[in-house]
């Protein structure tokens, strides 16, 4: 329409056959105002397409890291996740957490890299949790379908990226990906049992921060085959009111300008004074002091899950019709 506008000046103005210098000044206005036109026109329909780009892409990533509600099975949830790459709310950080017939279970997780790149291996690792919660019966079982999954990903990614550089090539691929994990089952009494590879252990808050256990975790996902034995720890229970912090390392090793890493065990003690804690105002306030530490963009993809134990002030639910009780052992 602009393009028109100015050659039908060009052609049927007689103003814009004319030498004169009025007609030159009259001329370059037309054209001038031809031209912002169409680099206003230009300039909206840009942004109209980046605007459809993002509502798209952030339902994209709504989907592969979905929301958590804030209460599931008497427990109140939070999470958020900061990602190292401008404009993406999803990386290599995962979470996901399942009310299942055998208690509460919950991943985190951390893929070796961050941004766009992860996101691959993020979906395989929680597409394979999100159906292995809710069917196996013990966590190792849980475990070993990750750990399925995630080599079938990596082999199908190995082949597409360099299929014709051999198999010592693609091996070496292989051998550089991996994924920490950490799950955790809650029982309906509140119980805490741990499966760990590679992960920083939880935070307990309880009066104050602490880790909620010190055992020696497995190797991560993809490093080295599963050992024959996974023996579950037993980390005690969480008690009515108390708050489980769970977070991926790009918390604690994010530096600021004078190289000092983030006091994130401080920095939850002092949330912690606030009671009751609240997991939405604790991921808020975390989240807050970690991007005024670091005063930029995070150089990791960093994730914060909380989980409170609400089930003193919350009714029992009635077990629905097929679901059954695990024993602890």
């Amino acid at each position: 329409m602009w393009g028109a506008v100015a050659i039908t000046y060009k052609l049927a103005c007689p103003l814009a056959q004319q030498n004169g210098m009025g007609a030159r000044i009259v001329s370059s206005a037309v054209f001038f105002a031809v031209g912002t036109g169409l680099v206003l026109h230009v300039r909206r329909a840009l942004l109209r397409e980046l605007r459809q780009i993002r509502e798209v892409a952030g339902a994209a990533q709504n989907v592969l890291l979905r929301p958590l509600p804030p209460r599931l099975e008497g427990l109140a949830l939070a999470a958020e996740r900061l990602s190292a790459s401008r404009g993406a709310s999803v990386g290599g950080d995962l979470y996901e957490v399942a009310a299942t017939d055998y208690g509460v279970r919950v991943v985190m997780g951390d893929v070796r890299g961050h941004g766009l790149a992860a996101i691959g291996t993020v979906a395989a690792v929680l597409g394979s949790f999100r159906e292995a919660a809710h069917e196996e019966p013990e966590l190792p079982l849980v475990l070993r379908r990750l750990e399925r999954a995630l080599g079938r990903h990596l082999r199908e990614r190995s082949y597409t990226e360099s299929p014709v550089t051999g198999v010592a090539a693609q091996d070496a691929l292989l051998a550089e990906e991996f994924v920490t994990v950490l799950l955790l089952e809650i029982s309906e009494g509140g119980e805490i049992s741990a499966l760990n590879c590679g992960h920083p252990w939880p935070h307990l808050l309880s009066g104050q921060a602490r880790p909620l256990t010190d055992g020696e975790p497995l190797p991560p996902l993809g490093s080295f085959p599963l050992p024959a034995e996974l023996p579950v720890l037993h980390c005690g229970p969480l008690l009515p009111g108390e708050a489980l912090i769970l977070h991926t390392d790009g918390m604690e090793d994010e530096r600021n300008a004078a190289g000092a890493y983030f006091p994130l065990r401080s920095v939850l003690t002092e949330a912690a004074r606030t009671q009751p804690v609240s997991p939405q105002g604790l991921v808020r306030a975390v989240h807050a002091r970690l991007a005024r530490h670091a005063g930029r963009l995070p150089s990791d993809d960093a994730a914060l899950l909380v989980l409170r134990n609400d089930r003193a002030r919350v009714p029992a639910q009635q077990p629905e019709p097929g679901r059954h009780a695990r024993t602890m052992s």
